[in-house]
């Protein structure tokens, strides 16, 4: 199949799944089947992509030009295609979560849950595939508009205010600032395209016209207008949207939105700015900075709070500003390691937010302080969380290990000091904050109360909780060929500083 025809069958595939949902929305196990089926054909897409994308690949679709250049147009790189496999796999694994979780819960306007979450993922797809800045932020908003009916799914008072925090955060920072870094960006350079080595930068000097400090503008407002990443004071959005169902909270924080997010980040800074344009410069500093205080700050009310999806929301804050801050390094090693942790971080915390919905509705437990005991009647589950917690904590033989340990190299390589401690500060936060969980579970409460498989959620949200548990300790083996595989998207020249 031509490569060209692949995308364009990745991009209609979600549009499809909410067709044959919306058609068999009376028949509860035929509607689920069309978003499994849908969601196993774009994973298959993705890896078709796979071997010639490696080998350098850059395969393209474009639809149609708006203005001389800007066009919504695709091009599939080796980040892009690593956030489209992680999407469509985990919309799989989601789906099947769901039908038991909605199931269980008793959840209304469940054909509704299923179509936007298939629309969400289709403007996952849009945006990892994107070519230019147009169509990132024309998919970037899509997600947004896309998943405010998740949001505010259960339809009370606490979930339509969410729903205001929500929106206002997430399109009021992209309106303000992320447009207005665009068109900026077209005026001064004639094109929106995502380019090797970045957009600013002719014959290894600046583009005339175009100084440091305008470079600098740009960037704070891309990184601050992308509140999909989750920095503060941009950052409320994520616990107020855990009033949602717990797939929509792991569909916001492990698939689509908060990833989406750090996507972006990484895409301008590698593919818009240039890591070494930025680094020439040593644009970025104090968003750095800005990421290591989102990093500690975050961990820090995670530690206060009880709410077990509420800890979990700013735990996300947390991991978030690692990848930023990888971004922000401007180093070979700290993009890579910003794409690894998508990857782990994706696995591990869909995982833990599996379990807080198997706890919600097995054991009706939803707080830290609730959990004494619970290990022995859903052993499984809570040794999945277990395992989930050591990989966002980045321990060794998980797969969060490799994307700490190349940020600390990143930042020894960008003589930043400080930023490795920080590094290794956030990692200790993270045992704090998710250990204590695992160990009230196992080993808190009456020690006589026997192991039992007995209280384990409904099978399909068990086999879903075990499978990216597993796929954890797996991305701790495939380090290799991740690293190869996201290692091709660094540009590597000079820049003329002048």
């Amino acid at each position: 199949m031509n490569e060209t025809w692949i995308i364009a069958a990745a991009l209609v595939t979600p549009l499809l799944a909410m067709v044959g949902i919306g058609v068999f929305r009376n028949r509860p196990n035929l509607r689920e089947g069309a978003s499994l089926i849908a969601a196993a054909i774009l994973f298959g897409l993705a890896v078709w992509l796979v071997p010639g994308v490696a080998d350098g690949d850059r395969p393209e679709l474009v639809l149609f030009e708006f203005l001389p250049g800007i066009s919504l147009g695709f091009q599939v790189e080796p980040l892009g295609l690593g956030f489209a496999l992680i999407g469509s796999f985990l919309w799989f694994i989601t789906t099947l979560y769901s039908i038991g979780y909605m199931r269980a819960h008793n959840e209304n306007n469940q054909t509704r849950f299923y179509l936007f979450f298939a629309l969400a993922l289709g403007a996952v797809t849009g945006a990892a595939f994107a070519a230019n800045l147009v169509t990132l932020y024309v998919f970037y908003e899509a997600l947004t508009l896309a998943t405010i009916p998740l949001v505010t799914h259960s339809g009370g008072e606490e979930s339509r205010r969410a729903g205001r925090v929500y929106v206002g955060i997430l399109l009021g920072t992209s309106l303000t600032m992320m447009l207005i870094a665009i068109a900026w960006i077209w005026i001064l350079t004639g094109t929106t395209d995502f380019i090797a080595g970045g957009v600013f930068v002719e014959d290894g000097a600046l583009i005339q016209g175009i100084t440091p400090g305008i470079l600098g503008a740009l960037l704070v407002l891309m990184v601050l207008g992308t509140g999909k990443a989750g920095l503060m004071p941009f950052h409320k959005w994520l616990p107020a949207a855990m009033v949602a169902p717990t797939p929509v909270s792991a569909l916001l924080h492990a698939v689509a939105v908060v990833k989406m997010g750090v996507f972006t980040v990484l895409k301008v800074t590698i593919y818009t700015f240039g890591i070494e344009t930025l680094s020439s410069f040593d644009l970025g500093r104090a968003l750095m900075y800005l990421a290591a205080f989102t990093l500690i700050a975050a961990g820090i009310f995670a530690l206060r709070e009880d709410n077990l999806k509420r800890r979990l929301a700013y735990s996300t804050i947390s991991q978030l500003a690692y990848i930023v801050l990888g971004a922000l390094l401007v180093t070979r090693l700290g993009s890579i390691a910003g794409g690894m942790t998508i990857a782990a971080h994706a696995f591990a915390k869909i995982t833990l937010f599996f379990c807080a919905g198997a706890l919600m509705v097995t054991l009706h437990k939803t707080k830290v302080s609730e959990m004494n005991g619970v290990g022995r009647i859903m052993p499984i589950t809570m040794a999945a969380f277990l395992v989930a917690s050591l990989s966002v904590a980045g321990l060794p033989f998980t797969g969060g290990f490799w994307g700490k340990w190349y940020l600390a190299l990143g930042a020894l390589e960008a003589d930043q000091i400080v930023m490795f401690w920080v590094i290794l500060a956030g990692s200790l936060l993270s045992l704090s904050y998710l250990l204590p969980v695992a160990v009230r579970a196992f080993f808190a409460g009456p020690k006589d109360a026997p192991i039992t498989l007995a209280g384990e959620a409904r099978w399909p949200m068990t086999v879903a909780i075990s499978t990216t548990a597993v796929i954890t300790v797996l991305l701790f083996f495939a380090a290799e060929p991740i690293f190869g595989f996201l290692d091709t998207i660094i540009f590597k020249g000079t820049i003329t500083v002048q």
